[in-house]
């Protein structure tokens, strides 16, 4: 069966267990035929910390979020009585069985990621950072910055939640054509000028 890539949202800090478990069950319950490779895209990145050390760490590019090959869809049925794609219930009900696995970036009918993109993500991963010294700047709720560092690079979005202490921040962005999270140190963001700024896709 043709199988595509979609993007599955998970409980953070659960990636890995979902992945695994999703791996495990495939080989137990036959499921290669609607089930393929499921990634965790990583990179490595060489930060600075407080006290001037440098270290190496491999994080993750979208911390709470799977990348999974599917055949979700059964198209030899077309539409649904209420004008949907018929689901392939196997596979739905598998995912819907995985530990950690909240549900589709999408939602109940998502789209499949276009091969572009799943290409930018595995291929052109952004090479090691090099260690940065996290400004000393301060941010507000609702304000637009443009992420500086790691696979968001040259994204812009607004920030929702401003953690001083840790010097992290959440930004909302758009990918893929939906609005994300995404957390990032103070050092991985800068401002826009106001003259730069637009408003938030609908």
């Amino acid at each position: 069966m043709e199988k595509h890539w979609f993007v599955l949202h998970t409980l953070t800090g659960q990636e890995m267990k979902a992945q695994k478990s999703i791996e495990a069950r495939v080989k137990i319950e036959k499921m290669e035929d609607y089930i393929g490779r499921c990634l965790i895209p990583t990179e490595r990145v060489t930060e600075r910390k407080k006290d001037g050390v440098k270290r190496t760490v491999v994080r993750k590019f979208f911390p709470g979020y799977l990348l999974c090959e599917l055949s979700l869809y059964d198209e030899s049925k077309g539409l649904d009585d209420s004008g949907r794609k018929t689901i392939y219930e196997p596979t739905w009900r598998f995912l819907r069985e995985t530990p950690g696995v909240i549900g589709f970036v999408g939602g109940d009918r998502p789209q499949p990621l276009k091969q572009s993109e799943v290409d930018a993500i595995l291929l052109d991963k952004p090479s090691a950072g090099q260690a940065a010294d996290r400004p000393k700047v301060n941010f507000s709720v609702d304000e637009t910055v443009k992420i500086t560092d790691g696979a968001f690079m040259g994204l812009t979005g607004l920030v929702s939640m401003v953690d001083p202490d840790k010097g992290k921040l959440r930004v909302e962005v758009q990918v893929f054509g939906r609005n994300v999270p995404v957390d990032a140190e103070y050092w991985q963001v800068e401002k826009v000028p106001v003259e730069e700024t637009f408003p938030p896709a609908k």
